[in-house]
């Protein structure tokens, strides 16, 4: 015989961690697969506020019963409404630090029911899943998540991608976005060249003649009598070949091959895929700005299932049960239906503690926009909030935050930190890449940075950086090497 300890995960807590990683869409679909399982879970009805709200304990409080007996209904119903305390509002610009201001009050009182096209987690069909097409967007997604793109470049290439529509094109004017996002149109213009080389050919082109381009750029076939062919297409339509020939500069021999080459085009480099089918996203949590400069963070109640525990049902089910195998089963399902509620309880609290943080850490995105992004990582907010970085992960995967610069995945906010010299303050790798950009755009023909000497310069401005780094940061950026920088300055003098 042996003794021995091993750390054992009982099944509510199994499934509170599940509940943790679902989209709000996913939660839904659990909670609706439950209440199908279990007799005594009800979802709320929509009936009188002032007699289905009840306030919640707040967090110093909370050992509190989670739950409170309708004497007119005798359900049991889980917790409205949220304490002031836990929608936090934030000062913009200020240093990242615990405290808040005023508070707002978030009620749950009406929180959505949500569909079940699905069934619960046990009935996915992962057969299917993996046989389902792609979508376009997925297959940008996929690129982008390999593009080498992380900052302010991966939120700008993020909302160029929700702007492309099922035909492949990005028609949404890019100082719009740029305005949206607080950023240069240039930088938007620089990742939408980025975006452009993506599978297919021709993709996110803002018009039929940049879609075609794109594509004979792949193909290496685009010259100056293209280009005049692309800026004449409506007499491409009309085949009106002799004013054709004469605005291209070539013969009629010459003209047919270029019709033939522009015939082999995809007009449509998006219809390959299938369309996206996806619903909106409901973003899990809002930021709002306020009148005061402040941030408030509130949870979006439309997207919080209300679930109820049917005590009366379960008082008359216990007094008519004879065999033990009966009883043990009402007494599995009131078990399996105050953990539940309590699951849910915790999955919204710890949401919106993570959300706090993170609006915390990068205040300076939602005043100033994208350039002012922080470096940040799980740990960091872990740490602040009190929680394992795998929880924190499993928050920030497939929630999403509306704040008034648009919506966003809640681990955009997360970036690499490049070190400062002389244990100062760290960089963000978003500020690193446009110093070393600005940089190489303030060089002379005979002045060309090499990467050792970008190096030097920002060591000595506090960057601890390694050339390998500085390389990846350039290649990035679509910067060509000093010696190809050097020929091209030369050519230009």
């Amino acid at each position: 015989m042996r003794q021995g300890q091993s750390l054992v995960m009982t099944p509510q807590l199994q499934q509170a961690i599940k509940l943790l990683q679902l989209s709000n869409i996913e939660l839904a679909e659990y909670v609706d697969a439950e209440i199908e399982r279990n007799p005594l879970l009800e979802r709320g009805e929509e009936k009188d506020r002032a007699e289905a709200a009840l306030e919640l304990d707040a967090p110093e409080t909370s050992s509190k019963s989670d739950l409170k007996l309708d004497e007119g209904s005798g359900l049991t119903e889980a917790r409205d409404n949220l304490d002031a305390s836990n929608v936090d509002v934030y000062e913009a610009d200020s240093p990242s630090e615990q405290g808040g201001g005023p508070s707002a009050t978030l009620d749950w009182s009406n929180a959505g029911s949500g569909g079940n096209s699905r069934g619960g987690a046990d009935d996915f069909d992962f057969e299917s899943m993996l046989s389902e097409d792609k979508t376009l967007r997925g297959h940008l997604e996929e690129q982008l998540a390999a593009a080498g793109l992380d900052g302010a470049d991966h939120f700008i290439a993020q909302r160029l991608i929700d702007e492309t529509d099922d035909s492949g094109y990005m028609r949404t004017d890019t100082a719009e976005i740029a305005t949206m996002l607080g950023t240069s149109e240039d930088s938007v213009l620089r990742v939408l060249k980025t975006c452009q080389g993506f599978d297919p050919a021709g993709v996110m082109g803002r018009d039929l003649k940049e879609c075609l381009r794109l594509q004979l750029e792949e193909l290496n076939r685009f010259d100056p009598a293209m280009d005049a062919m692309l800026d004449n297409l409506e007499l491409v339509a009309r085949r009106d070949m002799k004013k054709l020939a004469e605005l291209c500069g070539v013969d009629r021999e010459d003209l047919a091959e270029m019709l033939s080459e522009l015939r082999e085009l995809n007009p449509k480099p998006g219809a390959a895929f299938d369309a996206d089918r996806s619903p909106a996203i409901a973003p899990d949590v809002f930021v709002r700005e306020l009148p005061n400069g402040m941030f408030a963070v509130e949870l979006n109640v439309d997207t919080l299932p209300r679930v109820l525990v049917d005590r009366s049902y379960y008082a008359e089910v216990s007094r008519v049960s004879r065999t033990e195998d009966e009883k043990s089963f009402v007494t599995e399902c009131h078990s399996s239906a105050n953990w539940l509620v309590k699951s849910l309880d915790q999955r919204a609290r710890t949401i919106l503690k993570v959300a706090q943080e993170i609006v915390r850490q990068q205040d300076g995105f939602f005043a100033r926009g994208v350039e002012a992004l922080r470096p940040l990582n799980l740990k960091t907010v872990a740490d602040a909030v009190e929680m394992h970085e795998s929880t924190v992960s499993r928050v920030t995967s497939n929630k999403y935050m509306s704040t008034p610069r648009g919506v966003f995945e809640l681990k955009y906010f997360f970036s690499a930190a490049i070190p400062a010299t002389g244990g100062g303050e760290a960089h963000s790798a978003e500020a690193v890449r446009h110093r070393i950009k600005a940089l190489i755009d303030g060089e002379q023909a005979g002045a060309v940075l090499s990467d050792d000497q970008i190096v030097e310069r920002l060591r000595a401005h506090g960057v601890d950086i390694a050339r390998r780094t500085v390389a990846k940061y350039r290649e990035s950026l679509k910067i060509p090497s000093s010696v190809e920088r050097r020929r091209i300055l030369a050519g230009s003098v």
